[in-house]
Formats: structure tokens, sequence, C-alpha cells
């Protein structure tokens, strides 16, 4: 069983001018809620950590949770407020994002409040803006330090400025990580915002060092990379007629994760066993499920059987 940990929100849309305002559309999200809802579309057990509202759009993500088959019993319920996230498309595609989310739901929990974790519970994921925010970063990171020794950490920074724009911030804590975390995922975009003038393979050579299994850079049509303490490999993103990117990295993460568990790969030891040839087939599977999510609109992740 997977454990995903963080945040879930409503991304609301800006569609069109009305007469007297704007259209828009709300929709459930958040890059941990994505990843969850996309382990459970590919087969895989899940569970789901964070806080979440009671209000009207708390409850709407509870019953997506439900209706996706992600399990709910380590969901912490507050009055705080549902966090929305204002989501404007460009020409090409590209998702920019305005938070509003002071004092909500996701960022409220702490640690005296995080449930026990099932004894079945396998690997823990990691990622987005609730990583750096307190109370609930803290609460995460000292989660994932408890449990790196019984259960595989899997991390995906997903660097959100207009949440902490405070880039020294954003370092310290994938700093902290790669130090936990078994498995990191990062995009291009992301590593360039990090770490300016160092290649994917400087930052996947210090990480490595630093104790990480298994990197993979995802960079975007260009492909992705990935690196083990034994080897490397590349892998091409399938041609695709792009809708938008909102999920695209949430779906590589979640189909990644599950490739992983498919062949028996997410104890740590294994990760470094995985040959050139397997972590192309990795890399291969999460591009595919990824240009199936930018073939449509919003976050919507592939089931297993359309990434065979």
């Amino acid at each position: 069983m997977f454990v995903v940990c963080g945040e879930a929100l409503m991304d609301v849309y800006v569609q069109e001018s009305t007469p007297t305002g704007l259209l828009l559309d709300a929709r459930v999200g958040g890059s941990p809620f994505n990843v969850a809802v996309g382990l459970a579309r590919l087969g895989q057990p899940v569970q789901f950590l964070a806080g979440l509202s009671q209000d009207v759009p708390g409850e709407r993500l509870m019953q997506s949770l439900q209706d996706e088959s992600v399990g709910t019993a380590l969901v912490v319920r507050s009055p705080a407020p549902t966090t929305l996230s204002v989501v404007t498309v460009g020409r090409t595609g590209v998702p920019s994002y305005a938070f509003h989310g002071h004092g909500a739901a996701d960022r409220m929990l702490d640690a005296t409040a995080l449930p026990a974790l099932p004894a079945e519970a396998r690997a823990l994921q990691f990622g987005s803006y609730t990583m750096v925010v307190d109370p609930v970063g803290s609460a995460l990171r000292g989660l994932a330090a408890r449990e790196r020794a019984q259960r595989l950490v899997a991390y995906d920074p997903n660097v959100r400025l207009n949440v902490e724009p405070d880039l020294g911030r954003w370092r310290a804590v994938v700093q902290e990580m790669a130090a936990l975390a078994h498995v990191v995922k990062v995009s291009d975009e992301d590593l360039g915002l990090l770490y300016p003038g160092e290649s994917p393979a400087q930052v996947a050579a210090r990480w490595l060092a630093e104790g990480v299994r298994l990197v993979v850079v995802t960079c975007g049509a260009n492909g992705s990379l990935a690196w083990n303490r034994h080897g490397h490999a590349a892998a091409p993103s399938p041609q695709v007629d792009v809708i938008d990117t909102v999920g695209a990295g949430d779906t590589f993460q979640a189909a990644m994760l599950a490739w992983l568990a498919e062949h028996d790969a997410l104890p740590a030891e294994r990760l470094d066993a995985l040959d050139a040839q397997q972590l192309a087939a990795l890399l291969r599977f999460g591009a595919r499920a990824a240009a199936i999510t930018c073939a449509r609109r919003g976050a919507d992740m592939p089931r297993r059987r359309e990434v065979a």
C-alpha cells in the first residue's frame, strides 16, 4: 500500500468574462491528491494522508477520494477552509497558479494530529507546498525521518513560488528531503529554479551521494532522465496534441511508483539493482501515462489499461 501525504484543494479555472464577472470552473486537485488518484487508477492500493476541510469544497474532495477508491482513513477533517488555486492556462497549455490558502485545512495539520500508519503501508509519497509551510511541513518531514528505515520514501519538490516565494526555504527543504528520500523525481524547471548553473547530472550525483537511491528528472516534451547508483538512462516523451499540462508531473510520479510496485522494486536495495534497460522502461511508462493526461483537459490521470 502507498500512503500519499500532502494537500488537496480546488483548482479554479478562469474560463471567460461574463456581463457580471467571470465564469469559473472548480475542479478537485492538488499535486498529492492527484498522485493518490493516479495510483488508484493504475491499480495500486493507496491511502491519502492530509488535512481536509469540512466545508463544501472539502466534502467534494472527500467524495472524489472515495469515488476513486483512495482510502480516507488517514484524512484529518478540520473546520478550516479549503485552499483554492486559481488556474489560468496559456496558449501553449502551460498553467499558472495563484494560491489562496492562508490558514487552510491542508496547511494546519500538525505533528500531534498525524494518524498512525497502517502496517501494510510499504511506501510514503511526499511533495509540493505542504512540505515548506508550517505546521504541516514540519509534521510531514518528521514523518519521513521517522519512517524511512521501515518504508520507501518518495519525494517530488513541485516548487510553487506563489505559495512560498523564498527559494532559500525551498532549497533547505529539498536538501533535508534529499537526505531522507529513497526516490526523488523533479522537473527540469524546478531544478533550474533551485540550482541554476548546475546540470541535472550534477544534482543527481550529489543526491545519490547523500543517500537517494533513484533520481528521475522530467523534461517535458524533451523526455526524461534517470540515475541510480550503478547506471543512467534516458527516454523520449511521446508526441501528443497537448490540451494542457495540468497534472502531467503528478501522473508521471504515480506511474513511476506504480511501475516500481509492479516490478517488486519498492525495497530501497532493489532500486540499486535496476539496470539501464529497466530504468528506461520505467521512464517510458511514466511518459506514456503523462502524455495521456496532457491530451485531456485538467488533471485527468489515465487508468492502467490505457497505459498498457
